[in-house]
């Protein structure tokens, strides 16, 4: 890693330009504790402490270490831009921060945003000053009351399944010049039954004669090209692939073409440009059964919740994405429940050409409130609008499969509509409006909503095979398990028949190097259960439990917990420092037998 420039490449794969500049690196630094640094002063000042961005200063690899309620930060770094950027507009980009942003540029308020998993920019071009910005960033992370937080832990120490806290800038930072009237994030929308793949390409402004090109490329050149005026605000291209070229995206050929896309004038000069790419793959819906290619492939997931031990939720570097799904297919896996957390966008690019299949799920844990069992969730309109950013951001990646926005909302059905049916059903609705081309899981595990939802799934722990087998075992009778409250009261509306899976299983608790003591602190070790005495324990219980669901003709899938151990959850395949604790060939063998769906 360099460590001048931390996770140095290009954050945006699938829409790549060839000017820019990463502001990762050292920035000035100071933490606000009492949120009171505007009437302080600290956006005119130098600031104390300098930090690693993009590292949160809870980290070890941002330089700063500290792990306290940190009520709001400051950061600021002085940046010349390049020469020959004059003529051009500036946008600055922000990955993600965590949680609510607002951004100076030389005194002028750019942009404000909220939500800690979403990415946004701001067209700085009038702040500056001969090309020189002073960029100052406030962020605020409040460590109570209703905020989509995923699994940042609410008390000041982690415990159970909630983690160490992240605040403030946890991905890249970076800037590009584009002309005044350029091109914006596409939608590219595959169709493998009619062979064809749109772009529907956003413009900043009309003008006369622009028109918009876009071409399809792979290994032996140009596949096709498309075109149409720019005469609104987007421009719909529909390449057609010929036969001879056709190739889909499949977990076993993750067949990716090459896509150009050029803004030019009347005069056929280049205004503008991006390259990136696509796959052309379908996923549809039949009677219980989910089809990728036209084809039920069984989905072996693996819970990723996506934690470092020295950078938490940042990945390290580009070569530690590469290694978590480099570890999933090693173990038997061939996609992954992205869990209360947003893959950043090399992470969706990692995939795409690996040939893994994604649950994208929105990092929604943070909205319960006290209050009675049946209207104690309180999500509010931000959580609305940042999955639709999100959704609007990743659609174009063929490795999601799938849409979840909420998950575990443990909420007892009501005889009143409440909140979290209004956020529910907005969500679901949304994303379908936004993509209609993808199954979408209205709430994982507790607490379904949406009647007519494309899939139902519950979340089942138990440990034991036989007592597992008949839990989960009513599919045949069109009565799956169900999550219920402590006292089985209904926390979801009834199934009805929709493609369904076991979305949470397994967790097995299991630490070779300890010894569960009597009383032990479950602070310290937390998993799912009884733990384990030995790995053959774990081996017979992994398979015992795995096989009950992959011997299910109904089920279209299953997602294990978890990928790896995170703090003091230790029920990963492999350790946190990503180490085998295991026979990871064993475990591949139990999953990658044919499973009853595929027959």
């Amino acid at each position: 890693m360099d460590i001048d420039i931390p996770r140095s490449e290009y954050p945006r794969p699938q829409m790549v330009r060839e000017r820019w500049l990463n502001l990762n690196g050292r920035w000035e630094f100071e933490i606000d504790r009492g949120d009171s640094g505007l009437e302080r002063g600290l956006r005119d000042r130098s600031l104390a402490q300098q930090i690693l961005v993009p590292f949160v200063p809870e980290s070890e690899l941002s330089g700063i270490g500290d792990t306290d309620f940190l009520h709001a930060v400051w950061y600021a770094r002085d940046v010349t831009f390049p020469a020959d950027w004059a003529e051009d507009r500036v946008l600055l980009h922000f990955g993600a921060v965590d949680h609510d942003a607002t951004v100076w540029v030389n005194g002028t308020e750019v942009v404000r945003h909220r939500g800690g998993w979403s990415s946004f920019s701001a067209d700085i071009t009038d702040a500056l000053t001969d090309g020189r910005a002073r960029v100052v960033v406030r962020a605020r992370d409040a460590a109570k009351g209703p905020q989509a937080r995923g699994k940042q832990s609410i008390e000041y120490a982690n415990r159970a399944c909630n983690y160490t806290r992240s605040t403030g800038i946890w991905q890249t930072v970076w800037a590009e010049p584009v002309p005044a009237v350029h091109l914006q994030r596409p939608q590219i929308i595959p169709d493998l039954e009619t062979a064809t793949i749109t772009v529907v390409q956003p413009v900043t402004a009309a003008r006369p004669g622009h028109r918009v090109v876009a071409t399809l490329r792979d290994s032996a050149g140009d596949v096709v090209q498309a075109e149409c005026a720019s005469g609104g605000l987007s421009a719909r291209l529909v390449l057609q692939v010929p036969q001879d070229r056709l190739r889909a995206w499949d977990l076993d050929d993750p067949h990716l073409y090459g896509l150009d896309v050029a803004l030019v004038d009347a005069t056929g000069a280049q205004v503008d440009r991006w390259e990136g790419y696509a796959g052309l793959r379908s996923i549809a819906i039949d009677g219980h059964r989910i089809l990728l290619n036209g084809k039920p492939v069984f989905q072996r997931l693996v819970l990723d919740q996506g934690w470092w031990p020295q950078s938490l939720l940042t990945p390290p570097s580009d070569e530690a994405i590469v290694t978590d799904l480099e570890l999933l297919l090693k173990a038997g896996f061939n996609g992954a429940r992205i869990h209360q957390k947003v893959a950043e966008e090399r992470q969706l690019y990692h995939a795409d050409r690996m040939g893994v299949l994604l649950w994208a799920e929105y990092g929604d844990w943070g909205i319960r409130v006290p209050g009675p069992h049946d209207d104690h969730q309180k999500p509010n309109l931000s959580f609305l609008t940042e999955w639709a950013d999100l959704v609007r951001r990743d659609l174009s990646h063929p490795s999601i499969i799938g849409w979840c926005p909420l998950n575990e909302t443990w909420q007892q059905i009501s005889d009143q509509i409440t909140d979290l049916d209004d956020v529910t059903q907005a969500m679901y609705t949304v994303t379908k409006g936004i993509d209609p081309t993808r199954p979408v899981l209205d709430t994982s595990g507790y607490a379904h909503r949406v009647h007519g939802a494309d899939v139902y799934d519950s979340h089942q722990y138990e440990q034991d095979p036989a007592r597992f087998a008949e839990i989960v075992g009513g599919l045949s009778t069109g009565e799956p398990y169900l999550n219920t409250g402590p006292q089985g009261e209904p926390w979801s509306i009834p199934y009805a028949g929709q493609p369904y899976f076991v979305s949470e299983y397994g967790g097995i608790w299991w630490n070779p190097d300890a010894v569960e003591a009597e009383g032990s602190d479950r602070r310290q070790s937390w998993g799912y259960g009884q733990r384990v005495r030995d790995e053959e324990e774990f081996q017979v219980r992994f398979a015992g439990l795995t096989d009950v669901l992959l011997d299910d003709p109904l089920m279209f899938g299953y997602c294990y917990t978890q990928l790896t151990d995170v703090f003091q959850e230790e029920n990963g395949i492999y350790r946190f420092d990503r180490s085998e604790k295991l026979d990871v060939v064993r475990v591949a063998r139990v999953q990658r037998r044919r499973a009853a769906y595929e027959k």
